[in-house]
């Protein structure tokens, strides 16, 4: 019996065993883009976002911009989804949480939560 996924999307699950597939993998996609500072990658220098500016920022000055790089880097990087709402909130003292809401091609609507 194979262990290959035989879905359309899929890639290594991160940090455990196997393959994540459907919503895991859109959600794994989403953290990767939002953790992956801009520039960071040698051979796709724009790949990635600038969330990391804004990290030791007070976060009611830093909120805006978190959302506004969490939403353009989105858009730009994973066009299977849309971006429905941003949440930027504190996960724990000094740490952020960003949580990003989005909707599929098909409808429907899921969140990823991620801890830059």
């Amino acid at each position: 019996m194979s262990t290959w996924p035989r879905q359309h999307h899929w890639q290594v699950a991160l940090g455990g065993d196997g393959y994540a597939t459907g919503l895991d993998d859109l959600r794994q996609a989403i953290a990767t883009i939002l953790r992956t500072p801009r520039g960071s990658v040698p051979l796709r220098p724009e790949f990635g976002s600038d969330v990391a500016r804004y990290l030791d920022h007070p976060i009611n000055r830093a909120r805006p911009h978190l959302v506004r790089e969490t939403v353009e880097a989105i858009r730009r990087w994973e066009p299977r989804v849309s971006v429905v709402r941003v949440l930027v909130t504190l996960a724990a003292e000094a740490q952020l949480r960003i949580e990003v809401i989005f909707r599929t091609a098909d409808g429907i609507e899921a969140s990823a939560e991620v801890l830059p």
